[in-house]
């Protein structure tokens, strides 16, 4: 604020006015206040000028004070005049609450030590960073996501070519980065990695033929594609630690032992329970988790059981309460009983003394029952139509419950008739609600044992995360270096979002949170600042107090906007 004073032949004016940027550059000003003339304040603040030109400066003093307070900013907008051309006044700024954890993280310093290790140019740390954050809130290409972060608030500082440049220095540097994203972790708090659950899921790509670890194998969506496989490690909050990749038609089970083995020598981990489900778990990888200070648990198939241990677990005798050890007899519980019963005894096989824990939960039990009788129900429509072929690659095909017999009439050549087969429904029956753990924890209380191996459910969902939210197949890159560096990408983008998701108290679900996210857009205003585009609730105002700056004001200034910018990488 200043005083202008304007002097014409009959008097002499007093105005406050403001100085403003016009949207060409140039400055101009307005009046804020108009004070009066000479003769009218020398009544009221006088007797001489300069006891009015001493009140007036003391006007402008209180009126830049309660500017400053109201922070009101006036900024002119014209009805004739049209948009200029090329300018960009869309802005996303979702982006800054996953910045906040990327730079807690200290990724930026993992990728300075990428630069000492392999020279370059270009910046790869607003390189990795841009396509982290884009993996997350646009999900494309290499080239789509450059031209998304060009609509973030901070626009790239680099080209497109230095993207599939870093590409191949960022797939040479994974198992590094990982590694010390891993330790940079800790920053954020404690991690919870004395339970380390491992599973294996696989991703398509959009070609026809195999090439390099591109292998036809099993498909997890059931396409005719090659397939590339990862293997994961998740620590017991559900936050990634590290992951590894391999051919597509290799046994998942070869991929566990070198990847742990870089996760007890590279990151440090010695002491810990290793938690997967039973395709995960056969007798070599259970002694591999005996050894040192690991242990193992493992869900275990009832049916591969030998058949003395299967027979004991079909027994319905002999369950207890989980939560208080109480005896029941499970055949006389309600269908909507929502408890869970368990029996366990010593289980030895020829290297290894386990212990096999069964539970028994009539929810689920009901829920198995549900879902098999409207498999009999279709597959006695597939008696009375005729259709009745069988489907080998889905264990799930109701026509497994068709039987076939062969029938001689009248000493004539036999005919096949097909029927409706109880005896396999009621094998099946027998199994309804029942669930089996072994491990190695011999002295550990069951419900401890139950609660860990639930847990799975978590690595299950960074999956569905990666693959549906995050988009990660299909797969179009080609080079070995670069699908490496695409799948780091997506797992940085996942440990990214899973620590925002713990800022928040787990209190929002991955709809909420990414759609809060991709929806918290500003549009720039004639260069003076932004305004925000989103609305404002209670998810909104927890990323603002999780992440510790606030973007909700009605406008926001440049300098303003770039103060929160640098809390939003941790620089004040």
């Amino acid at each position: 604020m200043n005083l202008h004073i304007s002097k014409s032949k009959n008097a002499e004016s007093f105005y406050i006015c403001r100085s403003y940027v016009k949207a060409n550059g140039s400055t101009s000003s307005m009046i804020v206040r108009k004070l009066g003339t000479l003769e009218q304040l020398l009544a009221e603040h006088g007797p001489t000028r300069d006891d009015v030109l001493a009140w007036a400066k003391n006007e402008v003093k209180l009126e830049t004070e309660k500017y400053k307070e109201e922070k009101t900013v006036l900024i002119p907008f014209h009805a004739d005049r049209q948009l200029d051309y090329d300018k960009q006044v869309f802005f996303r700024g979702g982006y800054l609450f996953l910045q906040s954890v990327y730079y807690q993280m200290q990724i930026n310093k993992i990728c300075r030590k990428l630069k000492q290790r392999y020279k370059f140019q270009y910046d790869i740390n607003a390189i990795l960073s841009d396509l982290v954050y884009a993996r997350v809130l646009e999900p494309c290409s290499k080239r789509s996501s450059y031209k998304a972060a060009s609509e973030f608030l901070e626009k790239p500082s680099y080209q497109l070519h230095d993207v599939y440049r870093a590409l191949d220095i960022l797939g040479a540097g994974s198992d590094m980065i990982q590694a010390e994203a891993y330790k940079n972790s800790h920053f954020l708090g404690k991690r919870n990695d004395k339970i380390l659950y491992y599973d294996c899921s696989n991703y398509y790509f959009e070609i026809e033929q195999e090439d390099g670890s591109k292998k036809y194998g099993k498909s997890k969506e059931h396409r005719p594609n090659p397939i590339i496989q990862m293997g994961l490690f998740m620590d017991g909050d559900g936050i990634p630690l590290a992951f590894s990749l391999f051919p597509g038609n290799a046994n998942e089970q070869t991929s566990l032992k070198p990847l742990e083995k870089k996760v007890l020598g590279d990151f440090g981990c010695q002491k810990f329970i290793y938690c997967s489900d039973a395709g995960l778990g056969p007798e070599a990888i259970r002694e591999y988790n005996h050894m040192g200070e690991r242990a193992y648990i493992v869900t275990q198939s009832i049916k591969k059981l030998a058949k003395e241990e299967k027979e004991w677990a079909l027994n319905l005798q002999g369950f207890k309460r989980v939560c208080d050890g109480t005896p029941v007899d499970i055949t006389k519980l309600p269908e909507d009983d929502k408890g869970l019963y368990y029996k366990d005894e010593p289980y030895t096989t020829k290297k290894l003394h386990q212990r096999l824990i069964i539970t028994y939960s009539p929810k689920y039990a009901l829920y198995q029952k549900s879902i098999r009788d409207k498999q009999v129900e279709r597959a006695q429509k597939m008696l009375d139509s005729g259709e009745t072929k069988k489907n080998r690659k889905n264990p799930n095909d109701p026509a497994r419950f068709i039987g076939k017999m062969a029938v001689t009439k009248d000493g004539e050549a036999a005919d096949i008739k097909q029927y409706l087969d109880e005896d396999k429904i009621a094998e099946e029956a027998q199994y309804d609600g029942l669930y089996a753990v072994c491990t190695d924890l011999l002295d550990d209380e069951v419900d401890d044992i139950l609660k860990v191996s639930e847990g799975r459910w978590k690595i299950e969902e960074c999956f569905r995360i990666m693959k549906t939210d995050f988009t990660a197949r299909p797969v179009y890159l080609r080079d070995e270096n670069r699908i490496k560096a695409h799948f780091l990408i997506c797992f940085l983008g996942l440990t990214v979002y899973r620590y925002l998701e713990k800022k928040l108290d787990l209190k929002y679900t991955c709809e909420e949170l990414l759609d809060t996210l991709k929806a918290m857009n500003f549009a720039g205003i004639q260069e003076q600042g932004f305004i925000p585009l989103y609305r404002r609730e209670s998810i909104t105002d927890a990323l603002h107090e999780a992440c510790g700056f606030r973007t909700d004001y009605q406008f926001i200034t440049k300098s303003k906007m770039r103060t929160i910018q640098k809390k939003s990488k941790g620089k004040e």
